[in-house]
Formats: structure tokens, C-alpha cells, sequence
């Protein structure tokens, strides 16, 4: 199948494609039609831009944050600003521009000048670790919600996603905030607070068998670590006839990335506002009783994006496109990075009414081969179109993981893409 997008704008390119690496990028669309980029930089080659003071995001590895700005549809991007942390995402609130990631502790910037100029980064927490991506920010009456991950249980070697706990931060529109006091945060508990493997069976969660508390080595350069969840995105169901509406408007929904080693799920985690404003997870059901901590989800394996579209009625889903995460891991391509989940060429659009049921739109984009990434995109709408910006390779980066480029691209009239 052609992609829709073949056809891209390169925003950002590495000049040192083996230690310089272009991570999670953000978009949003300004009053203006202006167009806001935000990624991240990371690897030992971010030294040689910063030096090695004060570039280190959370002190164990270096990082640094990106602002790009077009004001002609995205064909021509110019760079406006450096910040010094990075997961970060772009929003807007009571007419202001901001960016919110860490570097550790949570930080946010600000610009009333649609990015020409930022306020120096704020600090929202103290003492804490969080984990993110440009995931969704959701709008709701007069707040403004943002779901990231916080480091909970530091204690698991290597990649470490059964320690995190997804929190929700909720703060009112029309407020600072720069404030740290403006700001709630919901509780909530880590995946291995939640469940363990022992829990499951018959539908193939966890993959692979790891220890506990440490990775598998499944096979030289192949390692899997133990099962967990990462990057949610926030859903309210507004539809009263979806068995999971709350008729009292005091429930989100967070889809979440998996990490079980294969594919086709997300996790799902509700979060009840009471009266007070105080935000709390739990596990949602089904009408049995039983509890959905896993759902059926095109590329929820890897990162994706959710974005609700007031004229369509629909929510539309960025994500990745696995094709062949059943190979045997001695027969993996030599260009997927990792495991065979791990597939992050060819980045896909789907849609649905109640975010379960999705039907396939079609690819954005795809790469002429596995090295050429189109993965960890964000969305937002401009009019009629849908404006995609990616985490991308060529021929110049280091794999599939590590890339060296930011691409921009565009999906002229989506919702002709409904049947």
C-alpha cells in the first residue's frame, strides 16, 4: 500500500548520526497557523553542543530539548530555542505556548510570543524521576490534563518499565503555570504494584519469560525486559452510550504503551476526579466483572499518539505497524533493532468511535527499509489536514532505535479517510 505521506519536509538532521540522536517529537498548531516543533537530542555527541555542564538530563545521561517554528505549512522550519530537559510536549493553556518534560524532576517553559521567545524553565517537582513522551494533552471545561510516567521503583536492572506509575497532572487553563502550586497530580501505582506474569495466561502476555526484576538475554544483541507499561495517553469518553462513559464527567481513561515482548495490546488505567479535585487510578471492567488491564490496540506495543477530533467524532491513532513479530528470533532481519516486535518502519493511522473497535486508515509513512524509522510521531489537526511529526532515519543512522532525523508530514483531508 502507497503511504498517504510519502511526501515529507525534514525539520531537523544530525550532523553525527553515531552519537547524536533525534528523540520524541511534539506539534501543535498556533492561533496563527503557525506550526511548533519540539524534539529532543540525546546521546554522548550532545557534549559537543552544550558540553558536558548542565546537559545531563536526570545526571545519568545527556539530553537537551529543541524548538522549531514554520510559518509556511511546515516546508521550511527555523530553530528558536534550546531547553534543558527533554521528553517534552508542546501545548496550549490560556493563550500561552508551553513545554513540559523533565530532566528528573518535571520543567516547564513558557512563550507569549507563539515561540520566538521562552521564560527560563520552571521547576514542578522535587526530588522525583519521571519518564515521558510527546504523548496527547487532553482539554477538558476550564483544565488542562497531561499524563506522564513516574520512575517508581528504581530497583530493576536495565529497561525499567515494570517500575513506573502513569500520573496524570491537571492544572486550570488560565492559570501560571510555571506555578508548581497550580498543579495536582493523581496517584497511582507502578505495573508490578499492579500485576506480575503469574497472573496471566491464555492469550500470550508475557511473550517471553523474564526474571522479575531483571532482563532476559534471549539471544546475542537480544534482550527483553521484564513486563511493564509506559507513555499514556489521555481519553475521556463522552459517549453515553459507551459502557465505560461516567455520566458525572469525572473519568479519564490513560491507553498506555506495553511492554510484554509482543504485540497488539495497550493497557488501560481509569483515573476518577472526586468533588475535590483529588485524582486517583484503578483498574476498569468489563460487564463480567473481569478487569481490563488489556486491551486489543493496533501498535500499542510501541509508542503511538491518540488525538480526539471534535467533527468526526472519532479518535484517531498513530502508531506502529507490526508485519512480522512472529518471526523466530535466530531468523530476525539484521537491521530490526532488538527484539521482532520491534519493527519501526511504517507508521500507520487508524480510527475508531470507543477506542477499542479500530479500523485501518492507512499508512502515513514507510520506509524504504527498517533502518529508515517513521516511529514515535506526534499529530495535530490544521483544518482539513493532519500535520505528523516523526522520528525518522536514512541510510546515515546509527538503527531503527537510534535516528537521526525529524520529519514532517502531512495527511490532506483525513476524514475522508472514514467508511
Amino acid at each position: 500500500m502507497h503511504a498517504m505521506a510519502d511526501d515529507f519536509d525534514i525539520v531537523y538532521r544530525s550532523e553525527r548520526p553515531q552519537d547524536l540522536f533525534c528523540y520524541t517529537p511534539g506539534i501543535v498548531v498556533m492561533a496563527s497557523r503557525r506550526v511548533v516543533a519540539t524534539f529532543d537530542l540525546g546521546g554522548d555527541g550532545v557534549r559537543h553542543l552544550l558540553g558536558p555542564k548542565g546537559s545531563r538530563a536526570g545526571g545519568t545521561r545527556f539530553g537537551m530539548g529543541k524548538v522549531y517554528v514554520s510559518d509556511n505549512g511546515g516546508s521550511v522550519w527555523a530553530e528558536r530555542y534550546t531547553f534543558p530537559f527533554w521528553h517534552a510536549r508542546p501545548f496550549i493553556a490560556g493563550g500561552r505556548l508551553y513545554i513540559l518534560g523533565h530532566a528528573g524532576d518535571l520543567m516547564i517553559t513558557a512563550s507569549d510570543d507563539e515561540g520566538e521567545t521562552w521564560s527560563v524553565p520552571a521547576t514542578l517537582t522535587s526530588n522525583m524521576k519521571w519518564h515521558g513522551s510527546s504523548c496527547n494533552v487532553h482539554y477538558s471545561d476550564r483544565y488542562v490534563y497531561l499524563a506522564l510516567d513516574e520512575r517508581r521503583d528504581l530497583t530493576i536492572e536495565g529497561w525499567n518499565t515494570a517500575g513506573l506509575a502513569p500520573r496524570v497532572l491537571r492544572a486550570k487553563s488560565d492559570c501560571d503555570l510555571l506555578d508548581p502550586s497550580n498543579w495536582s497530580i493523581s496517584d497511582a501505582p507502578a505495573f508490578n504494584e499492579t500485576i506480575s506474569s503469574g497472573d496471566l495466561d491464555f492469550f500470550g502476555i508475557p511473550f517471553y519469560r523474564t526474571p522479575a526484576r531483571a532482563p532476559a538475554e534471549l539471544g546475542p544483541g537480544q534482550v527483553c525486559a521484564p513486563m511493564g507499561w509506559l507513555e499514556p495517553n489521555i481519553v475521556r469518553f463522552r459517549d453515553p452510550a459507551h459502557l465505560w462513559h461516567d455520566p458525572d464527567d469525572r473519568t479519564l481513561h490513560l491507553f498506555l504503551r506495553t511492554n510484554t515482548g509482543g504485540t497488539g495490546y495497550a493497557a488501560l488505567v481509569k483515573v476518577v476526579e472526586d468533588s475535590h479535585g483529588h485524582l486517583t487510578a484503578a483498574l476498569e471492567t468489563v460487564p463480567s466483572g473481569k478487569k481490563a488491564l488489556f486491551v486489543p490496540f493496533p501498535g500499542g506495543h510501541l509508542k503511538f499518539f491518540l488525538l480526539y477530533d471534535d467533527e468526526s467524532r472519532l479518535f484517531w491513532l498513530l502508531s506502529s505497524q507490526a508485519t512480522d513479530s512472529m518471526v523466530r528470533l535466530t531468523h530476525i532481519s539484521q537491521e530490526r533493532h532488538n527484539l521482532p516486535n520491534n519493527e519501526r518502519h511504517r507508521l500507520q493511522l487508524n480510527f475508531s468511535k470507543n477506542c477499542i473497535d479500530w479500523c485501518f486508515a492507512g499508512l502515513v509513512a514507510a520506509g524504504k527499509t527498517e533502518r529508515h524509522a517513521r516511529n514515535y510521531a506526534s499529530m495535530a489537526i490544521d483544518g482539513q489536514d493532519l500535520l505528523v511529526l516523526c522520528r525518522s532515519g536514512d541510510d546515515g543512522a546509527h538503527d531503527p532505535q537510534y535516528t537521526n532525523l525529524i520529519t514532517f508530514h502531512r495527511v490532506r483531508d483525513f476524514r475522508n479517510l472514514v467508511y
